[in-house]
């Protein structure tokens, strides 16, 4: 049914490419590119298909651009850095392919994310006749979707929303970060936001705290975060009165984060050691675990879901629509633990979902712009079954 060009080999592209070489119905040809080709190829040998892999540097847009021209894809999933997704979807305009991506754009020289900067191609997607799907991973991606799903069919009404965010998950290390070191640490160290009454209201970074009993995982104390999603969510559903992002961390997490925080080791700007320009955050990474080291030792479950208040027939009603997804259990399928499972999976579902034409339209669309339905159903099918608790 169609080519995908799949740009990026971490944790969540193994469990993406993966997931696709699983249904060759809708995925006939698979193209691993990443910057360095020797992880395609050992992803790419752990698969029951053959798959072509490829050398591309998703910063530089002409080289992006001959790739696709050579492999003449029907789509481009960028499972790269979120650094890189202009240059990818400038790329993808140049060729006239459409675009998928798990995360926003995030300047590397600014620790903020925010989909201003992808939401200003709208027009050239549009008059391009092609299609662009920003944040199909989990949260962004299935929360987003999870959301509408609770509008569609639960709610006549959306006030309240609350995604919840657990990995339970013990790797046994002193410390480490469960997806892209650089990435994460900036996420976290961010100061809170949430929406409320048609504000954005700032809080100190993980100050306000919450005790969540997660079905399948217990009482975790979660943290409010800003994340990506509620800046779409309240934009695509303006019944909304207050959206906030909730994520648990252990106690030795944050003893070391903050551990870091205190010797500079987060920070973003340049500075001289011994005649050499070096970034602090980048040099940390260099120290910490790779995370898709973390796979054969990680144990336990992630559990992600939305809670979703408001009305239904004049009355007020509450669900919580969630996932639990075990570590090993990912590990065993695809090499990989959860967190890169959550996010690699519904990747290929939405790749699914354009490929089939299920979702189909001209432009830059976030997920809950699109019919849950479908998604949630081939999410279930291919790795990922949720529930609804009223």
């Amino acid at each position: 049914m169609g080519k995908v060009l799949i740009i990026g080999a971490g944790g969540v592209s193994r469990v993406t490419t993966h997931k696709c070489a699983q249904v060759p119905e809708v995925f006939e040809e698979i193209t691993l590119a990443s910057r360095t080709k020797a992880r395609c190829d050992e992803i790419a040998a752990e698969l029951p298909r053959e798959i072509r892999t490829e050398q591309v540097d998703a910063d530089n847009v002409q080289e992006t651009v001959a790739l696709i021209k050579d492999v003449q894809p029907d789509l481009v999933m960028n499972l790269a850095l979120p650094y890189q997704d202009l240059s990818i979807m400038d790329a993808c305009l140049e060729t006239g392919v459409d675009y998928l991506d798990t995360a926003n754009y995030e300047p590397p020289e600014e620790a903020k994310f925010e989909y201003k900067w992808q939401w200003a191609y709208q027009d050239r997607f549009r008059k391009a006749g092609l299609m662009a799907l920003l944040g199909s991973g989990f949260d962004p991606g299935v929360t987003n979707v999870f959301t509408a799903y609770a509008a569609k069919h639960h709610l006549d009404r959306v006030d309240y929303l609350d995604i919840l965010d657990c990995n339970a998950g013990d790797h046994g290390l002193p410390f480490a970060t469960n997806f892209n070191p650089e990435i994460n640490i900036r996420e976290v160290t961010a100061e809170g936001r949430y929406f409320e009454e048609g504000e954005w209201k700032a809080t100190p970074p993980l100050s306000q705290t919450w005790d969540y009993d997660f079905p399948e995982v217990g009482v975790r104390r979660a943290y409010l975060m800003y994340h990506e999603e509620l800046e779409s969510l309240v934009r695509h559903i303006p019944s909304i009165k207050r959206a906030r992002f909730w994520m648990t961390f252990s106690e030795n997490y944050l003893k070391h984060l903050e551990v870091i925080q205190n010797l500079g080791l987060d920070g973003i700007e340049p500075i001289d050691f011994q005649g050499c320009e070096i970034v602090p955050l980048q040099f940390l990474k260099k120290l910490l675990p790779d995370p898709a080291s973390l796979g054969p030792r990680t144990k336990g479950k992630t559990c992600i879901g939305c809670l979703v208040r408001g009305e239904k027939d004049g009355a007020e009603k509450q669900v919580f629509i969630y996932n639990t997804c075990d570590h090993q259990e990912a590990f065993r399928e695809t090499g990989a633990q959860a967190v890169s499972y959550t996010t690699g999976v519904p990747a290929m579902v939405g790749a699914m979902m354009m490929l089939r034409n299920t979702w189909r339209g001209e432009g830059v669309f976030n997920m809950e712009q699109l019919d849950p339905d479908p998604f949630l159903e081939a999410l279930g099918k291919h790795g990922l079954p949720w529930k609804v608790i009223e």
